[in-house]
């Protein structure tokens, strides 16, 4: 059971980064009409992104949107609702800087 139940997180986990990703295109394109990046985390700034909701497709995880020092203008969070404690949330930031909360993985080992 342990190993399946593993395998389940880790294909949760490729909804996440596809999520992020997503979202940091979507970034991009605003950037590149803007000249600015969408640092708030609200159902307007989602809406000039072109997302409907917070949630990535099957809500597995939730969108957090911030700016944080030094992240090249913002910082993408995939906050996850399954329990994985080994990676926990999932983070992208405007430089391609990868990231995850949880201790019980390397960063590799979340973003494969």
């Amino acid at each position: 059971y342990p190993s399946y139940d593993e395998y389940v997180k880790r294909g949760n986990r490729t909804e996440g980064q596809a999520f992020l990703s997503d979202v940091a295109a979507r970034q991009e394109r605003y950037f590149s009409q803007n000249n600015k990046y969408i640092t708030a985390n609200t159902a307007a700034a989602r809406k000039s992104l072109g997302l409907s909701s917070a949630n990535s497709p099957t809500s597995k995880y939730t969108l957090a949107i911030a700016t944080v020092a030094n992240d090249g203008g913002y910082t993408l969070t995939a906050n996850q609702q399954f329990n994985d404690t080994k990676c926990g949330n999932l983070s992208l930031n405007a430089l391609g800087e990868k990231d995850r909360s949880g201790s019980g993985k390397s960063v590799n080992d979340c973003w494969r």
